[in-house]
């Protein structure tokens, strides 16, 4: 499973995660950071990527268009 972790979340963590989840990353490391959020979904989808997030925005998208991506939302 790649991860790709949304702009909120830290950088690092794909760093953290390198062992468990290969080949994963996050929104600003991609140059994505201004797009919206259903075109990367749909990045995600396309690119075999689930996404980890807190941004509730995600979570409409799944309720709309289900999966793939899967999505993994951090509630804070």
């Amino acid at each position: 499973m790649k991860l790709l972790f949304d702009q909120k979340l830290n950088f690092r963590l794909c760093k953290y995660f390198e062992d468990s989840f290969p080949d994963s990353s996050q929104i600003r490391l991609l140059g994505m950071d201004r797009v919206r959020d259903a075109e990367i979904w749909e990045y995600a989808r396309q690119n075999g990527y689930s996404i980890v997030t807190q941004d509730a925005d995600f979570f409409d998208l799944s309720l709309l268009h289900g999966t793939p991506p899967k999505l993994i939302w951090l509630r804070c």
